[in-house]
C-alpha cells in the first residue's frame, strides 16, 4: 500500500519535523509513504472573503497536480465522517482487500481546501471539531495510520 500526505506549507519548527520522522519511520515497514508539500499563499491580516477564496484555490491548483485519479483520496476537513482508530483501520484494511493501492490524504492550508479539491476527493474525514494547526495535524495523521496498520497487523497498540 501506497500513501500519500499532500499538504500546503512546509514545516520549519525541528520538534514537528523530528515527530513527522519519527513516524515516518515507523510506517516504513508497512507501506510506502510520499509526503507531498506544496507552498502556501500568503495570507493578508483581515483579508475579505474574496481574496480567502482566491487564496484557497491558488493552493488547490497545486494541489490538483499531486492528485492521483487512480488513489482513494481523502480531505481532511472539520464536516468529515469520524472514526474510531479501529473504524480507520478498518476502512484501510477494507480499501486495500478491494484493490486500493494508494490512498492519499489531503490537508489544506490555514484557510482550509478550495471547493476543487473536495470536489475531487472520495471522502472527507475529520479527526474533530476543533481546528488545529496544519503541522500538528500532520503528526496526528501520520500517528493513526501508524495505528491504523499496527490494528490491522494484530500489533500492540494503546487505546
Amino acid at each position: 500500500m501506497a500513501i500519500d500526505i499532500l499538504c500546503v506549507g512546509k514545516i520549519k519548527e525541528k520538534y514537528w519535523n523530528d515527530a513527522i520522522s519519527e513516524y515516518a519511520k515507523r510506517l516504513s515497514r508497512y507501506c510506502k509513504l510520499d509526503i507531498i508539500e506544496v507552498q502556501d499563499e500568503k495570507t493578508p491580516d483581515n483579508a475579505p472573503p474574496a481574496i480567502e477564496m482566491q487564496i484557497k484555490n491558488k493552493e488547490g491548483e497545486k494541489l490538483l497536480k499531486y492528485m492521483d485519479p487512480k488513489a482513494l483520496k481523502f480531505a481532511l476537513a472539520i464536516d468529515g465522517k469520524r472514526y474510531s482508530s479501529t473504524g480507520f483501520a478498518d476502512v484501510i484494511k477494507d480499501e486495500s482487500t478491494m484493490g486500493v493501492s494508494r490512498i492519499q490524504f489531503i490537508i489544506g492550508g490555514s484557510l482550509g481546501l478550495s471547493d476543487e479539491v473536495l470536489r475531487n476527493c472520495d471522502r472527507k474525514i475529520s479527526f474533530s471539531d476543533m481546528t488545529f494547526p496544519h503541522q500538528m495535524m500532520r503528526v496526528i495523521l501520520l500517528e493513526q495510520i501508524y495505528r491504523a496498520h499496527r490494528i490491522i497487523n494484530g500489533e500492540p497498540y494503546h487505546k
